[in-house]
């Protein structure tokens, strides 16, 4: 049994948002409110670690408590159900710690001033990389510390677990505009070829989730094109013709990140080449590509759709799957690093059984920053112009069950943290 370690903690938020990253942050400040024993206080760090290293922080442990001392459980209810990321986020990426120790030495001394002795980071594959640098640079310190990180990423690509909080919410959203789309598009007669263009840099886990329909209601979309599969205009344009051969409207699903079999980007000719702090070039303007690529080939009307960021904000249609598995994740994180564990992220695991269920594990971050988890080729039809039903049916219980959400004046209600 690990000696109890008593301090306060500092949670975090980082990289893109999502409609469940602010369930895991409910869930993480719930686990502080039953683990005051160990935890004496729960800051909010204003734009993850880059608002920290400023000292802009709140006490949320203030924020959310009730008349009676208590978490005030209607405020986490509502901020379970708040898009984008209450916290604000960053993306900055930390400096090797053998290369920089004085980086890590001055965030040290604000662990100390704040005797911040717990450190939670939701957040994707880059957030990991903050939490495995951390975690590098406490082993050769002797402040005694504990480093969790919690997933977090509608892109569904961490390694080590089954799925990614945030990802069910996106899925659901894309799988609900992808059919209406179909519909829309199925009232004319004259030929035209609608293209939806979905984010997904390196997997297609949320291009995948445009075909989901095809499953659950029989209403399929023509092709669904993944990162996966290298990109081929001339099957492309076959898969149009024979799309045309069944009916006159065609609607495709296309991720940002396809790529040709040179390795470039298929969008990347639109984009000005620019790239973040973590060297992952800007995509978009795949579908624009494509569409004028389409325009020019067959000469029919064309048009394509950027699903963009109401991907990854679309509350009203969260799943309340992924809001329900989001909080459990924060809670587990802070009952396990207070049970004594750390350097570790919280990972879903699927049980092997017909009824979908899952648990949660802390796993080595060592072992899953840095990597990304893409879609098994097995997943991809042969021919590499759609999912098969198997990977259908791994998304289909993500974005199960929907959530109340509250209204005033017409619009929902969002719970705002100044």
């Amino acid at each position: 049994m690990e000696e109890m370690l008593r301090g306060a903690a500092v949670v975090g938020q980082s990289g893109g948002p999502t409609a469940a990253i602010n369930a895991t942050l409910a869930g993480v400040i719930k686990g502080y409110f039953e683990s005051r024993d160990a935890v004496t206080k729960l800051y909010g760090m204003k734009n993850g670690i880059e608002g920290f290293l400023s000292e802009r922080m709140c006490d949320l442990g203030s924020i959310f408590l009730d008349e009676k001392g208590d978490v005030d459980t209607e405020k986490l209810s509502l901020l379970s159900q708040t898009p984008a990321a209450a916290l604000g986020s960053c993306r900055k990426k930390l400096p090797d710690p053998s290369a920089e120790p004085e980086f890590y030495e001055k965030l040290i001394a604000l662990f100390k001033k704040y005797d911040i002795r717990y450190f939670f980071y939701i957040g994707g594959n880059d957030s990991m990389d903050t939490v495995a640098k951390l975690t590098k640079y406490l082993e050769t310190s002797d402040y005694k510390m504990r480093v969790m990180g919690v997933p977090k990423t509608i892109d569904n690509d961490l390694c080590a677990t089954d799925h990614t909080p945030g990802y069910g919410s996106a899925a659901k959203y894309i799988a609900t505009v992808t059919q209406e789309v179909i519909r829309d598009c199925a009232v004319y007669t004259v030929k035209a070829v609608t293209i939806v263009e979905i984010m997904g840099r390196d997997a297609g886990w949320l291009t995948a989730a445009a075909a989901l329909p095809r499953i659950i209601n029989g209403t399929e979309i023509d092709a669904v094109y993944l990162p996966e599969v290298e990109f081929s205009m001339e099957r492309f344009y076959s898969d149009i013709e024979k799309a045309f051969e069944k009916h006159p409207n065609v609607v495709v699903a296309v991720s940002e990140g396809v790529r040709f079999s040179d390795g470039h980007y298929v969008g990347e000719g639109s984009q000005s080449g620019a790239a973040d702090v973590f060297g992952h070039k800007y995509l978009s303007g795949t579908g624009k590509v494509l569409e004028n690529a389409v325009k020019e080939h067959f000469g029919c009307k064309v048009r394509s759709i950027e699903l963009n960021l109401p991907q990854r904000c679309g509350s009203h249609l969260a799943s309340a799957t992924d809001l329900d598995e989001s909080q459990k994740a924060g809670e587990t994180a802070v009952k396990k690093a207070v049970a004594g564990s750390s350097g570790c992220m919280i990972a879903f695991v699927r049980a092997d059984s017909e009824e979908y269920s899952v648990s949660y594990e802390a796993k080595e971050i060592a072992k899953i920053a840095n990597a990304v988890r893409h879609v098994p080729r097995e997943f991809i039809t042969e021919d590499g112009s759609n999912v098969t039903d198997e990977c259908l049916e791994y998304i289909k219980p993500l974005i199960s069950g929907e959530v109340i959400t509250r209204f005033d004046g017409g619009l929902p209600i969002h719970f705002v943290i100044d």
